[in-house]
């Protein structure tokens, strides 16, 4: 039960939004067209992969698993954001506002654990060519996509369960969508345990996959440097793409902690509104293209599928 002196709360207020008429409705088509390019995008390489034998290989299938995620991200983000743009008040229902965080959460969560699977993947490929079939079996392939998934959503059910337990003492959010940090800090009851699980959770899905990562890599370089140029042209056309859409995503995750955490005031407004939604807007259409036109297999494929269509 939710409660601000000792009242229910029905709902939450949005106080990042500010009315212009004409600068609302440019904003809405601008989002509106982001929307499409991203369920386009990400609807095509999933049909793109799935109907091609050849791309029934374990990397394609994390990468369908990506894509996935890219759209039920943005699925969770972008209808929610073209009624607040439109709306002249900017309310959320507190059961709404919590979906939106259990939704938003296992996102981001659900894309870390993805890139770290991939990178392990990666890694198997190069540093172990003549035995990655035996190590990546399908088996394995399910078990790791399976974890990638499950483990956000039980993680993400205890944290919003924890938040939503609290007693709050104001209703006002100083952000374009709900945030789980951003309704701890209007708790009057205290958040100890919030404090410790959300510790907890950040060291299981993040720091831990991020070392992962950042382990495979360096044995990935190390081969690299001492294998032969096929190897190493192997590694770049493979790693470059992953490499790119970590480095993006983990930047839109750094600025979102940095603006829950810390007083953000000195930053523009329309440019921390920007920077909030970074991660939420840029990666699930950044995702798509770069593996598209990086990855030869794919890119091939979709260019025989469009110049068939012509």
């Amino acid at each position: 039960m939710i409660t601000i002196n000792s009242t229910q709360v029905s709902y939450f207020t949005l106080g990042a939004y500010f009315d212009t008429e004409l600068f609302k409705y440019l904003l809405f088509v601008i989002i509106v067209i982001f929307y499409i390019l991203i369920l386009c995008a990400n609807v095509f390489l999933i049909v793109v992969i799935c109907m091609h034998r050849s791309l029934h290989e374990p990397m394609y299938i994390f990468l369908c698993s990506l894509f996935m995620n890219e759209l039920y991200g943005s699925t969770g983000l972008f209808p929610f954001l073209l009624i607040q743009i439109l709306s002249d008040v900017h309310t959320v229902s507190a059961p709404f506002c919590f979906l939106q965080i259990f939704c938003v959460y296992t996102y981001g969560a659900v894309e870390f654990l993805n890139l770290a699977v991939m990178s392990y993947d990666r890694y198997l490929a190069i540093c172990y060519p003549l035995h990655y079939n035996r190590l990546m079996t399908s088996t394995k392939v399910a078990v790791l996509i399976a974890v990638t998934w499950l483990f956000p959503f039980l993680a993400i059910i205890v944290l919003v369960s924890l938040s939503s337990s609290l007693q709050l003492c104001g209703n006002i959010i100083d952000k374009v969508y709900c945030g789980n940090y951003a309704i701890v800090k209007l708790a009057c009851s205290d958040t100890t345990v919030n404090n410790i699980y959300g510790l907890i959770y950040t060291v299981i899905s993040i720091i831990i996959p991020f070392i992962l990562i950042f382990y495979t890599y360096m044995k990935i370089l190390k081969v690299c440097f001492s294998g032969s140029k096929q190897t190493r042209q192997k590694a770049v056309s493979t790693c470059t793409p992953h490499l790119a859409s970590l480095l993006n995503f983990s930047f839109g995750c750094c600025f979102q902690i940095l603006q829950s955490r810390f007083d953000m005031s000195s930053v523009p407004n329309m440019l921390a509104i920007l920077l909030s939604l970074y991660f939420l807007t840029c990666q699930p259409l950044f995702t798509p293209v770069l593996y598209g036109l990086k990855m030869s297999k794919i890119r091939i494929i979709c260019k025989r599928l469009l110049s068939a269509d012509v």
